[in-house]
């Protein structure tokens, strides 16, 4: 699998579904996408992926049938550029409140000449740097991963601080933003209503991002953080197709606390 298949089943108007690592293992990694999910994340905000593993990790995801993404440390060129350049082909964004901040970091994601959403006369802050990397096969591939799976980087932007809720038309008006993804500890933390998910005014939040994610046509994504098949089956009948389910950590020590 890869980012078009990825493409064709959210085309297909069916949810694609994936899983998060946190655990800086090639072997964990290799399991999680064996274990039938579209896509794994490595979560280098609050992980320990450093920029030396991540190869190691997608070289794995891709192994185990999946699709490797990359959840950033910040929406800088240096952490996209890391992520990209060992093979992500999904980037996720944390912590987007502005356009101003989506506009710098889908630019740094972007090859020269991969801007045809652009308006005439627009300037783009900065490319991506082009070279070669892990991800052309180190030059080999360069044309094709240039031609290819480049342009089609799936790109998604975390709403994590009722700031965002509040700057969101013009956050989801970017026309090369593919999903956003809702943070609800945080989302719920910058509400004073931290982890408090059945309250009025967090849930007044969340149809906020879903009505504005159909309305812009990008899709509505969250993150399902303690694995609940009813609450899958719950998001994806309420419109939700771009899902995190579960942390490869948290599987762990659910399947191996003590029973007695």
């Amino acid at each position: 699998m890869n980012i078009h298949d990825i493409r064709a089943l959210l085309a297909a108007g069916k949810a694609t579904v994936g899983t998060w690592l946190q655990l800086p293992s090639a072997d964990v990694a290799e399991l999680m996408a064996c274990a039938g999910y579209d896509w794994v994340a490595a979560d280098m905000e609050h992980a320990s992926f450093s920029r030396a593993v991540l190869p190691d990790i997608f070289r794995a995801v891709e192994n185990g049938g999946a699709v490797p993404f990359a959840r950033l440390p910040e929406a800088s060129k240096t952490a996209v550029k890391a992520a990209l350049e060992a093979g992500a082909q999904g980037l996720i964004f944390p912590m987007i409140e502005s356009r101003r901040q989506l506009d710098a970091a889908i630019d740094f994601a972007t090859y020269p000449g991969q801007d045809a959403w652009r308006k005439n006369g627009e300037q783009a802050g900065e490319y991506r740097g082009v070279g070669y990397c892990r991800a052309n096969a180190f030059g080999r591939n360069f044309v094709e991963y240039l031609k290819g799976l480049a342009p089609d980087i799936f790109l998604v932007a975390q709403i994590e601080h009722v700031r965002a809720v509040g700057n969101l038309n013009d956050i989801l008006s970017h026309p090369r933003l593919d999903a956003v993804m809702v943070g609800p500890y945080d989302l719920s933390g910058s509400m004073g209503l931290t982890g408090q998910f059945d309250h009025p005014d967090f849930l007044a939040a969340m149809e906020a991002v879903r009505v504005g994610c159909e309305r812009h046509g990008v899709f509505m994504g969250l993150h399902i953080v303690r694995p609940d098949a009813g609450e899958l089956d719950r998001q994806i009948k309420n419109g939700a197709r771009f899902i995190a389910y579960g942390i490869d950590a948290v599987f762990l020590w659910l399947g191996a606390e003590r029973p007695c």
